[in-house]
């Protein structure tokens, strides 16, 4: 089990950033990620693993004038 923004997930092994990004349905194209307090860059998500009991943050990012 791992839990994203306060709210668990089933884990399962093998699972990167970019299966938890599936799994909540996130589909925002600006998001900041942290496992376990480390920052994810975007260009690791598929590779990115995500072990069993991580702390997961995503945080939507907002633009505009």
């Amino acid at each position: 089990m791992i839990v994203v923004n306060e709210e668990p997930l089933e884990w399962h092994p093998g699972m990167t950033v970019r299966d938890v990004l599936r799994a909540k349905n996130y589909r925002f194209p600006m998001l900041v990620i942290h496992v376990d307090d480390a920052l994810i860059q975007k260009k690791d998500y598929d590779t990115a693993s995500v072990p069993d009991g991580a702390v997961v943050k995503v945080i939507h990012l907002i633009s505009g004038g």
